[in-house]
């Protein structure tokens, strides 16, 4: 365990010291913790998803013949995870028969979620999108939801685990499982999808459903992991309640208090926190939902993309991870929110540059480790900072809705993304993302300057 931080002793007439903050042989001890190794395995059972549907679909669908405007608009799907506070109430206070009384209230919708995406991950491989694409969108859907609603239970499950000390290693810990699930769900896809694939005949076409199919299946295989370890993590302690007599007191309970907590704590300051939370990474969900298509535009292979940008892209991000953890427990959080945010904003402009330069590996591999680099920081940071805003009491629905509207905005821009790119061209839309990333650096400037009283624990 981290020894906790020094306090200062008050004595008349002198004003107390400053707390010491934490060795950094204890600051990094904390990642040895059960609690941080739990998380990084469920961390992995929460990324396998989210390229699924968005980032590795969306090159299955350009190999398949699908255009970019089409691409673009299909990536709503995610617009799931922008929604999912309207959810997250029932998730927060209603037990799921039977299973809740086995696993607990956190645990049985962890459960049950991952139960929906693996067996929509096999409706998806099992379509064919050049044959029939709405059948690929609902199944897409469905495992978009099923991922919303386990990031609801996760994020509270995290969150109840451990104090407000060790929510930054976490969220670094979180961050890794998800970057790791993030390298099987992008490069291990492209890789299993190109050993799969049966040599074509002279001049057949090179797009092969079979093989993504056996890929897609073993993603569904892969979800495996997260169920078993729920299986067997401990329930975090229950937050009692206040009993509800009537449908209108559960209501103004799981509904309606969560929200007027944040508001009561935060008053004026909660409109400039929720501007904030609502821009913060918009610079990288627009320019995300193209990256694929980009590549494959570009001439790069399956091998090369999973090499560089699934493996070698996601190493650096959890580099970054671990760095931005490290330094918001350091530094403070806002310090590295702002850090985050410029080199985010700033990495898309390489990706301008690499669109001028065709298919040129060495300088993909130095676009993605910036890229990826000022991801994993900002990331960190967002994810503490977050945690850090939310009532103990209320956590699965506070945490949901402040991740939701990190998504709602960009992932409604998104959607546009590939009519743009059809309309201009690929460095144009990069410098634009560039500059989406512009009006948050002042918005996280106001925010550092407003203390922000503590949140419930």
């Amino acid at each position: 365990m981290v020894p906790p931080v020094s306090q200062p002793v008050a004595t008349p007439g002198i004003a107390p010291a400053e707390p010491t903050p934490p060795s950094w042989g204890q600051t990094l001890r904390v990642y040895l913790e059960a609690a941080t190794l739990r998380m990084l395995l469920l961390g992995f059972s929460a990324g396998l998803p989210l390229l699924l549907v968005f980032g590795t679909l969306s090159f299955w669908l350009r190999e398949a013949g699908i255009n970019r405007t089409t691409i673009g608009y299909l990536s709503w799907v995610g617009l799931a995870y922008g929604f999912k506070w309207v959810w997250a109430p029932l998730v927060d206070r209603l037990p799921i028969p039977l299973l809740t009384r086995w696993l607990g209230r956190r645990r049985s919708w962890l459960l049950l979620s991952q139960c929906v995406i693996m067996a929509a991950l096999v409706g998806m491989a099992l379509t064919d999108p050049q044959q029939a694409l709405l059948p690929m969108v609902w199944c897409a859907l469905a495992v978009a939801v099923g991922s919303a609603t386990q990031d609801i239970a996760l994020d509270a499950f995290r969150i109840e685990s451990a104090d407000t000390q060790r929510q930054a290693a976490l969220a670094a810990s979180y961050q890794t499982g998800y970057r790791i699930a993030m390298i099987w769900a992008g490069a291990g896809v492209l890789w299993i999808a190109a050993r799969a694939e049966v040599t074509p005949a002279l001049g057949a076409a090179s797009y092969q459903h079979g093989a993504w199919q056996a890929a897609y299946l073993v993603m569904a295989a892969s979800m495996l992991l997260g169920m078993v370890t729920v299986l067997f993590s401990p329930e975090p302690k229950a937050v009692e309640m206040p009993r509800a007599h009537n449908a209108a007191e559960w209501l103004q309970g799981a509904l309606i208090e969560p929200f007027a907590d944040f508001l009561r704590r935060y008053g004026r300051q909660a409109v400039l926190i929720l501007m904030l939370i609502a821009v913060y990474r918009i610079s990288d969900v627009v320019m995300g939902i193209m990256a694929n298509p980009f590549y494959v535009d570009m001439g790069f292979t399956k091998d090369e993309v999973a090499a560089v940008t699934k493996i070698y892209g996601v190493i650096m991000t959890l580099v970054g991870a671990f760095v931005g953890g490290a330094l918001a427990m350091r530094l403070g959080v806002m310090r590295v929110l702002m850090l985050g945010a410029a080199l985010s904003a700033a990495s898309n402009l390489l990706f301008a540059w690499l669109g001028t330069r065709g298919h040129d590996l060495t300088a993909l591999v130095w676009v993605i480790s910036a890229d990826n680099l000022a991801s994993g920081i900002a990331s960190a940071a967002f994810i503490a900072y977050l945690s850090g805003l939310t009532n103990v009491n209320y956590s699965a629905t506070q945490y949901a809705l402040f991740s939701s509207m990190m998504l709602l905005l960009p992932k409604f821009l998104a959607g546009y993304s590939g009519a743009f790119v059809d309309a201009y061209d690929y460095p144009t839309f990069f410098i634009g993302t560039a500059l989406l990333g512009v009006p948050v650096l002042l918005l996280v400037w106001l925010a550092s300057r407003h203390a922000a009283p503590p949140a419930g624990r």
